[in-house]
C-alpha cells in the first residue's frame, strides 16, 4: 500500500503550512502538532485531527475534542482513516493517552544535569 495520505490532503482544506486559507483562517493545529507525528501513520496530526482541538470541519474552526467528537465521526476523512488502519486504528481515547504520554516526556521527565547527587 502506498504512503497514507492526511487530512488536508484529502479534505482540502488550505490549513496546512502554505495552503491556500491560512491568511483567512490561520494554519491548522492538525498540520502541526508535533506531538501526533506518526500516529495512525500521519505527519504531525494530519492523522489523528479528531483529537486535536482547533481543526477545521464543516467550514469553521473546531473547539476542544469532546465539542467535536460528533462530527468527526461523521466525517469522510475519519471513516478512510479506520478503514484502511483497520486493527491498527488509533482511537481518539488512545490518542489522547499517547499525547499525554509524550508531553510528560518532554516537558516533566528529564535526566538530572549533574552526574552525581549533591550533598
Amino acid at each position: 500500500m502506498g504512503k497514507r495520505k492526511n487530512c488536508w490532503e484529502i479534505m482540502k482544506c488550505g490549513r496546512e503550512p502554505d495552503g491556500n486559507k491560512i491568511s483567512e483562517f490561520g494554519i491548522c493545529p492538525a498540520s502541526t502538532d508535533i506531538r501526533a507525528d506518526g500516529i495512525n501513520e500521519g505527519i504531525n496530526g494530519g492523522r489523528a485531527c479528531w483529537a486535536i482541538a482547533g481543526t477545521f470541519c464543516r467550514g469553521r474552526i473546531q473547539g476542544t475534542f469532546a465539542r467535536k467528537l460528533g462530527d468527526c465521526k461523521k466525517c469522510k476523512f475519519y471513516k478512510i482513516v479506520i478503514r484502511e488502519e483497520g486493527v491498527d486504528y488509533q482511537s481518539a481515547e488512545e490518542i489522547l493517552k499517547e499525547l499525554e504520554k509524550r508531553d510528560i516526556k518532554k516537558y516533566f521527565l528529564h535526566k538530572k544535569p549533574y552526574g552525581k547527587s549533591h550533598e
